[in-house]
């Protein structure tokens, strides 16, 4: 389908279109996150099983779902002219079926979000105000191609790591943690810049100044791989600081398989963008992976 006209008018939201909308495929980064955060807390889930089946159902289809359909509302005069038979542009959402369906989910985040204890609350928050300011105006920090990333970054990774760690430890997380997860929050900094090449032609035309539009997809593919490397770089210098050498030699593993992608990567960012997101994010995720059971080691 390349045009919203090749869909019948409707009155109520085609049910697959629903789904469409909160992107369950963009659920796997947060909830892995949170995962590790529990994790990395080094408290065992033994009788709080509860709390890390709902925080990962929150940071997943919940807030993370919610964010995609307030960033499609949001986006749909864009989407009009890079994928304009997706839900919303399509009509198969129709009205303004988008905006309410994100707010309901924006209520129904932090009703969940209340029952994993004040900093489960209090991420929830964050998250959902995050959201709404990454997406609608007049913030709009989707406009910008450095704050824009980095929230992004921070909220995918950082924010579920460090709330799964506070949940499982009834408190805030040691340092350790919260550096390590801050780290891979903002190597994930390049891994949204990636999937801003999507959308490089209608970001042109509606004044959304990502990175691939204002420095070029070839020098904004080699910034993205430079800010997703030295995080790593740092947590594989803190595994042998912390005494923790294997888990630095494993994460280093990990790193050394992403340079090898980034060189299929690199020579056409445009094109190979996608595969990068599918094959390179898995190995930055595995690294988080490992990571995480070094903290949990440390602890």
């Amino acid at each position: 389908m390349t045009s919203a006209t090749a869909f019948p008018p409707r009155r109520l939201p085609e049910p697959a279109a629903m789904l469409w909308l909160i992107k369950p495929i963009t659920w796997f980064p947060p909830m892995w996150a949170y995962l590790c955060g529990a994790v990395s807390s080094g408290v065992s889930p033994d009788g709080r099983w509860g709390v890390v089946i709902l925080g990962v159902l929150l940071a997943g289809p919940i807030v993370c779902g919610m964010s995609q359909a307030a960033n499609d509302w949001c986006d749909r005069h864009v989407d009009a002219i890079n994928e304009p038979y997706r839900p919303i542009p399509s009509g198969r959402i129709p009205g303004r079926w988008g905006l309410w369906i994100a707010l309901a989910m924006s209520v129904l985040s932090l009703i969940v979000g209340a029952q994993l204890g004040p900093w489960g609350f209090g991420a929830t928050v964050f998250g959902v105000l995050a959201a709404w300011a990454y997406s609608a105006e007049p913030v709009r920090l989707k406009k910008s191609g450095w704050w824009g990333p980095g929230l992004v970054g921070l909220c995918y990774e950082g924010l579920p790591w460090f709330t799964g760690a506070a949940v499982l430890s009834a408190g805030a997380p040691s340092w350790q943690v919260v550096v390590v997860a801050a780290l891979y929050a903002v190597g994930a900094h390049g891994i949204m810049t990636l999937n801003d090449f999507k959308a490089l032609e209608g970001d042109k035309q509606t004044g959304v100044n990502s990175l691939p539009v204002t420095l070029g997809p070839e020098r904004a593919a080699g910034v993205a791989c430079g800010i997703m490397t030295l995080p790593q770089l740092v947590v594989i210098a803190l595994m042998f600081a912390w005494d923790k050498p294997l888990f630095g030699v494993a994460i280093a593993a990990v790193l050394a398989g992403q340079f090898w992608a980034m060189t299929v990567l690199l020579p056409d960012p445009k094109a190979k963008a996608p595969w990068y997101n599918g094959t390179g994010v898995t190995l930055y995720v595995s690294g988080m992976t490992i990571a995480a059971f070094a903290l949990r080691a440390l602890a």
